[in-house]
């Protein structure tokens, strides 16, 4: 169904070439749209010409059209006046309407079609038949991009991304849940994931101004058929969610930068518990205090650089020595070897993603 708004526009965008009022009424004689007051007083009218199987007709003063979408009566419209050029503008606005019927169907099949690629709910040979029927291409490059919202059904921020892409029409804009609004984008021959990434802050920073809102973006990688935009989509659902767990500085996270925390993602817990006893025993890296925390932190930032990290903390080389030591003491891990340190990132990230999990059973 198009929107009372487009309905408006339509009409009052006719009015000012033809100087003719029209009003759009739905079946049961309600005003939708209309360029003149006292529309509501020809509501019975309406209804007697609902039922007459005339399509087109004079009553009152008004030329009456019947609007119809595949048969379908959908709309009435209304041209005030009663002469033969009244009757042609009134015609063209129905031809109008119907057109935009037309256009507004094919965006919801092709939306539909879309939603159901994206959630696995389509044969393989379906979604050939589907794709063709629609005229959309099926063997060129596209990535998923899901931007996550702050606020469910966030109705500007759909618009402007849809407005953002409205001219590239092998793009599509839609929505499978209230809080994520989902990109199916076209990737150009010799674009590359730093471009992806370029727009991905661009609809960041689209949305920052104009819809006032914050918001996340997080893509997958890109696939070659139409077929795998699912894939593209379940990697992007990753990235949103590993991104929040261990990348929660970041409002843009690429899957294909994912790195170690992609795996730790994929682990179920019972095997996370047992790694951390297995390392710390009874202890938790989160037992550790802030201090601790903030040196082994600036440790790893510095590639394990002695000189550089005590430089960056303020303190004496010797003070990071003796800290790393009495951790070594506590742990067994010493972290000025490679493997230990290894050992520690991971389980500092175990630990994040099993607290991750936890308060998402809440």
């Amino acid at each position: 169904m198009i929107s009372n708004q487009i309905l408006q526009t339509t009409i009052e965008g006719l009015k000012g070439i033809t100087r003719i009022d029209l009003c759009i009424c739905d079946t049961e004689g309600k005003v939708l749209a209309t360029t003149f007051p006292d529309a509501e007083d020809y509501e019975s009218s309406i209804l007697a010409f609902v039922d007459s199987p005339a399509d087109s007709q004079v009553i009152q003063g008004y030329q009456f059209f019947k609007v119809f979408d595949e048969h379908q009566l959908e709309y009435i419209l209304l041209a005030k006046g009663g002469s033969d050029d009244v009757y042609m503008v009134g015609k063209l606005a129905t031809f109008q309407i119907q057109s935009l019927l037309v256009a507004y169907k094919e965006r919801f099949d092709k939306d539909n079609f879309i939603k159901n690629l994206l959630l696995d709910n389509l044969l393989l040979v379906d979604i050939y038949n589907r794709a063709k029927k629609l005229h959309i291409e099926t063997n060129i490059k596209r990535v998923v991009f899901i931007i996550e919202t702050q606020h469910e059904k966030d109705v500007n921020a759909l618009e402007t991304v849809r407005n953002l892409f409205a001219a590239k029409t092998k793009d599509f804009v839609t929505a499978v849940d209230e809080k994520n609004i989902i990109l199916v984008k076209e990737v150009k021959e010799g674009e590359t994931y730093d471009d992806l990434e370029k727009t991905a802050n661009t609809i960041l920073d689209m949305l920052n101004t104009e819809a006032m809102t914050q918001v996340h973006v997080a893509f997958g990688t890109i696939v070659s058929e139409i077929k795998e935009v699912s894939r593209s989509y379940k990697e992007a659902k990753m990235a949103m969610d590993v991104g929040k767990i261990f990348y929660s500085n970041k409002n843009v996270v690429a899957y294909s930068k994912l790195g170690i925390g992609r795996l730790i993602y994929q682990l179920p817990l019972p095997l996370c518990r047992m790694f951390i006893k297995e390392i710390f025993d009874s202890k938790s890296p989160d037992d550790f205090d802030e201090e601790t925390l903030a040196t082994i932190n600036k440790f790893f930032e510095n590639s394990l650089n002695v000189s550089e990290t005590s430089r960056q903390l303020y303190i004496h080389r010797n003070t990071l020595v003796y800290r790393l030591d009495k951790l070594q003491k506590s742990t067994g891990l010493d972290l000025r070897v490679f493997e230990d340190a290894i050992t520690f990132k991971i389980a500092l990230m175990v630990v994040k993603y099993m607290k991750y999990m936890e308060n998402q059973d809440y």
